[in-house]
């Protein structure tokens, strides 16, 4: 019975569509700069996934499309470094 109000429940939520963001991150010298990064965008409510690469100074992030994409740049400025968003769009 519990199971059926489970997939009942779960059937009316609203389907929301991820999205993608790529960013331009300035600032960063080292690996650690892309640990830093990383761990305070996932520790941002509403995003799934993030990956931080050094060599191309881009983070690529997949996050809820409620999720205001200000916030992601918040997140990187509270480590200390600067965000740009060079593109957003669905997640496939």
């Amino acid at each position: 019975m519990k199971r059926f109000f489970l997939i009942c429940a779960i059937g009316t939520l609203p389907l929301l569509a991820d999205k993608i963001a790529t960013i331009e991150v300035e600032g960063m010298t080292c690996p650690l700069c892309t640990v830093a990064i990383k761990r305070s965008l996932k520790h941002t409510p509403g995003v799934l996934k993030a990956k931080v690469r050094l060599n191309t100074r881009k983070a690529t992030v997949r996050f809820a499309e409620d999720l205001n994409e200000t916030v992601l740049l918040e997140a990187i400025n509270k480590v200390g470094y600067t965000g740009k968003i060079l593109s957003i769009r669905p997640a496939p």
